[in-house]
């Protein structure tokens, strides 16, 4: 999967060095003004940002149907977003998956794909300009180092792409789970920077709730597809199910609180690194202090002889500091575990309201 994400990312750069440099195939000539298709090709990075993404339900049937041919268990689907951008609003029109393929098919192109795919779609008055990517997700577990490098090269090359996680475990239990994310300003800096240390993340004000933000999502249906859906609607004879209502707690709860759990264990394992860290900088301080007193000590006392000072030295070479941990992952870490107490919160809140309601339910008929 790592390798997967790693051609992702050099997808993203080489698909925009074409469409930049080239002029491929792949992109009309109307388009050459940038990904925005409509867009006016904006320059700024707060001349473009996206407040809305508006999806079409084709869209999301295909992202679904994608997880239930390929997805098993923890393993995750991943595909091509298409569309354009209206003003502040990504529309994406259009996706297509990435191929499944192993280590052994090392003559696969996956960028040579993904450019005939879109030269293909193009051919056939499809909307083909790249906004971005989607990916499944299991229990909620995306906030990966392996997401955010991936998401930093997409929206580095394309300013306007976002990424969509779909949780098919929660959209089983009855309510569709599909968001979109798209990486902080603050966070694309520190990432263009490549500087994850404890000084620069607390210079940048990166906390794990500055890392992504998130877009609302719109999903939008032409007026035939609405009118297929009422008449498919009065024609279905599907009885009337209550799976809802249901008082038992599925595994879902408990899950959730042992992939809680397993987070918050890496959790202190950092913090013990980073105490670590902290109590040797403090303790090569100290040491420094105190040669510092003893260096000025015998100075006073050759002084004191007649005799010239000593040589100053460089202190950086005797004392070299420790290396600071990074604490990206730290983020990564603590973003994840804020992901599932969300879930969690949701889970029981659910829960607990069938509770509540079959308590009134039954002291009422008593």
């Amino acid at each position: 999967r790592q390798n997967a994400h790693a051609q992702r990312i050099t997808s993203a750069k080489e698909m925009a060095s074409r469409k930049e440099g080239t002029g491929s195939a792949a992109t009309s000539s109307s388009s050459t003004t940038g990904p925005a298709g409509k867009g006016k090709g904006k320059g700024g990075s707060g001349d473009s940002a996206v407040k809305q993404v508006q999806i079409d339900g084709l869209v999301v049937l295909k992202i679904i149907k994608h997880y239930q041919e390929e997805g098993q268990g923890t393993e995750v689907v991943q595909g091509v977003l298409l569309g354009l951008v209206v003003e502040d609003r990504l529309e994406i029109t259009n996706c297509f998956p990435f191929p499944q393929h192993t280590e052994d098919d090392a003559d696969f192109d996956e960028v040579q794909y993904q450019m005939e795919m879109m030269r293909s779609l193009r051919h056939v008055n499809i909307d083909h300009l790249h906004v971005g990517w989607y990916q499944s997700t299991y229990y909620g577990s995306f906030v990966t180092r392996a997401l955010l490098d991936s998401q930093f090269s997409y929206q580095h090359a394309i300013e306007e792409s976002v990424v969509l996680i779909y949780d098919p475990i929660k959209t089983a239990q009855g309510s569709l789970s599909l968001k979109a994310y798209r990486l902080t300003p603050k966070l694309m800096e520190v990432c263009k920077e490549k500087d994850f240390s404890p000084e620069a993340l607390k210079k940048g004000n990166i906390t794990f709730e500055h890392m992504f933000e998130e877009v609302p999502i719109v999903i939008k249906n032409s007026h035939l597809i609405n009118v297929l859906m009422w008449e498919l609607e009065k024609k279905s004879a599907v009885a009337d199910k209550h799976e809802l209502l249901s008082l038992a707690s599925s595994n879902h709860l408990g899950k959730n609180l042992q992939l809680l759990m397993d987070r918050v264990d890496e959790m202190s394992q950092d913090i013990v690194k980073y105490n670590t860290y902290m109590r040797n900088t403090s303790k090569q301080q100290q040491q420094k202090h105190q040669y510092q007193q003893r260096r000025q000590q015998e100075n006073m006392q050759r002084q004191s002889r007649g005799e010239p000072p000593l040589p100053e030295e460089d202190l950086s070479k005797l004392f070299k500091p420790p290396q600071p941990p990074a604490r990206m992952d730290s983020l990564l870490i603590a973003g994840q575990i804020n992901t599932y107490c969300q879930n969690i919160k949701e889970f029981t809140a659910q829960n607990l309201g069938k509770l509540f309601m079959a308590q009134a339910l039954q002291e009422y008929n008593n």
